[in-house]
């Protein structure tokens, strides 16, 4: 009877997802307009928050810098958005984000604990004001002109970085690496006795984890007609991620893929409801889902689902 139990678990997630996945794909052509705008500005923020969870997650150390990747990828679409095909721009956004997070993991990911955290979101504010810096002396300007695209386009992009998001994280999750990632999180030192590359894994997870965010960037920027440095290193793209994962849950996959599109939606929903209070409500919320959800929103579902099936044993 466990057995049975442990696989139908084990085939309801993935299945749900499927379905999830297929429904996104027809949205645009059952919901087109705004609703597309929506979902996909939701999708970029599942996306940060996976990805941020494939490093971070199992490994404990808590970086700030996706707003420094995300910002990457942006600027790559503008500066090459008008000279290269929309695929190849992606791609290049993506791998300018991983050669920087190789870059600085190999600088850093000697440090633990909150210097960790303090070094990489300073990334984000020394890129930002270097951009800024260069562009008012160098250029005369402030900012870049992007290229725009269709919102349909965008959105099916985002979704396929999604899909590639999500199998990434979970190939690793499953694999030995994986495995070996869980170990540096709960105890590093013993992880470098038992034979573990330690500063090698940390670089190469952290690196994979930031193609995904600066390919969103990409992306993203595309539906914008301007951005400039305080718009491309949003300091919220770095924080909002580590909230919606702890809001969701880090222990399953489906935890922080649920707590992004939770916290995404609701975002949205404050600032187009209460556009002068919503950082006061949405602030409030997540100090009550922190203090009162300690686990997060997969552990308050795996606490009913306990005490509901706890009573259907019981009253059998």
């Amino acid at each position: 009877m466990n057995t049975t139990r442990v696989d139908l678990r084990k085939v309801w997630v993935p299945g749900l997802l499927l379905i999830i996945l297929v429904l996104l794909a027809a949205l645009p052509v059952r919901r087109p307009g705004y609703t597309v705008i929506l979902v996909g500005s939701i999708l970029v923020y599942i996306v940060l928050t996976v990805s941020w969870v494939i490093f971070s997650g199992p490994t404990g150390y808590i970086s700030l810098a996706p707003a420094a990747f995300f910002g990457v990828g942006m600027y790559a679409s503008a500066v090459l958005g008008m000279a290269l095909p929309l695929p190849v721009v992606i791609c290049i956004g993506g791998l300018a984000s991983s050669c920087l997070a190789l870059a600085v993991g190999a600088l850093t990911l000697r440090l633990r604990g909150i210097y960790f955290a303090i070094f990489t979101f300073g990334l984000v504010e020394l890129i930002k004001h270097l951009l800024l810096w260069y562009e008012i002396n160098m250029t005369g300007t402030r900012g870049r002109f992007v290229v725009l695209v269709d919102n349909n386009t965008i959105y099916y992009v985002m979704l396929a970085i999604l899909v590639m998001t999500l199998l990434a994280a979970y190939l690793i999750r499953r694999s030995r690496y994986g495995l070996a990632l869980q170990s540096i999180g709960q105890d590093e030192e013993a992880a470098v006795h038992a034979g573990i590359n330690v500063t090698a894994l940390k670089i190469v997870t952290f690196g994979i984890s930031a193609v995904f965010v600066g390919a969103a960037g990409a992306i993203w920027a595309t539906q914008l007609t301007y951005i400039d440095p305080y718009i491309a290193f949003n300091p919220l793209n770095s924080f909002m991620p580590v909230l919606m994962a702890i809001f969701g849950g880090v222990g399953q996959l489906y935890g922080p893929i649920l707590g992004a599109a939770v916290l995404a939606y609701s975002r949205e929903v404050l600032i187009t409801e209460f556009p002068y209070y919503y950082m006061l409500l949405f602030g409030i919320m997540l100090v009550v889902a922190i203090l009162y959800l300690p686990h997060g929103l997969v552990g308050l579902m795996q606490k009913l689902w306990l005490r509901v099936s706890g009573g259907q044993h019981a009253n059998t």
